[in-house]
């Protein structure tokens, strides 16, 4: 059973590392979200123990951009961040279990068992809005039967929205989300990527889906083909 441990306190994940291979676990180690996302994509893993608090990439969007690809590697996230909603986040984005540090060897080992043998479960790929399909695996965009190109960014602010349509996302929402923390400039760089959906999704079928809620920030609304 491979697994793939990330965390960024070295010592920590060595002993982790060690106490795995002592089980009979073949375990690699990343000490960055960056790194742990890359051996992610390159390497098929049982399971992987994703901290979250990391430099390079935050184990949030390690874990969302893994689901967003259509990789659904059990994860379980391992964190001293032990507040409900850090753990409601971490589940929603597509976690399978969270364990808050410290915890007892054993009770991670039987819970890391546990998950690996549920396996790899299916999980849908596309995400439908009205007669909006967004396809996570292949990033192919439809309104209805019409193809609509967009650019990576484009593609990630629209999957964003789409994962909770209907429900209105704030401008700092949709920053963290999708620049987390690569972005230092004006944040009505989001209102620009709004701008360029709204042209290729809506102005071209006459639709008002992708809307402003004033003073609240944005939501896409259904609508039917």
């Amino acid at each position: 059973m491979r697994v793939l441990v990330v965390d960024d306190e070295i010592r920590f994940a060595d002993g982790l590392r060690r106490g795995l291979e002592a089980e009979g676990f073949s375990v690699d180690l990343a000490h960055n979200g960056t790194d742990g996302l890359w051996r992610a994509r390159e390497v098929s893993y049982d399971a992987i123990v994703l901290d979250l608090m990391m430099p390079g990439m935050n184990g949030y969007t390690v874990c969302q951009t893994l689901r967003d690809e259509g990789n659904w590697t059990p994860i379980l996230m391992l964190t001293a961040k032990d507040g409900a909603w850090d753990q409601v986040e971490g589940l929603d984005l597509g976690a399978d279990d969270y364990v808050v540090k410290p915890t007892e060897h054993v009770v991670l080992l039987a819970r890391l068992r546990a998950l690996i043998r549920r396996g790899r479960p299916e999980r849908p790929t596309t995400l439908v809005v009205g007669d909006l399909r967004v396809d996570l695996a292949t990033r192919e965009v439809h309104r209805g039967t019409a193809p609509v190109k967009l650019t990576a960014r484009e593609f990630a602010v629209l999957v964003f929205l789409a994962r909770e349509a209907g429900t209105v996302r704030s401008k700092s929402e949709i920053l963290a989300a999708v620049w987390e923390d690569q972005f230092e400039g004006d944040s009505n760089i989001v209102e620009v990527y709004i701008g360029h959906l709204r042209a290729k999704l809506d102005k071209p079928f006459v639709l008002d889906t992708i809307q402003t809620v004033r003073g609240a920030g944005y939501r896409l609304m259904p609508h039917a083909a």
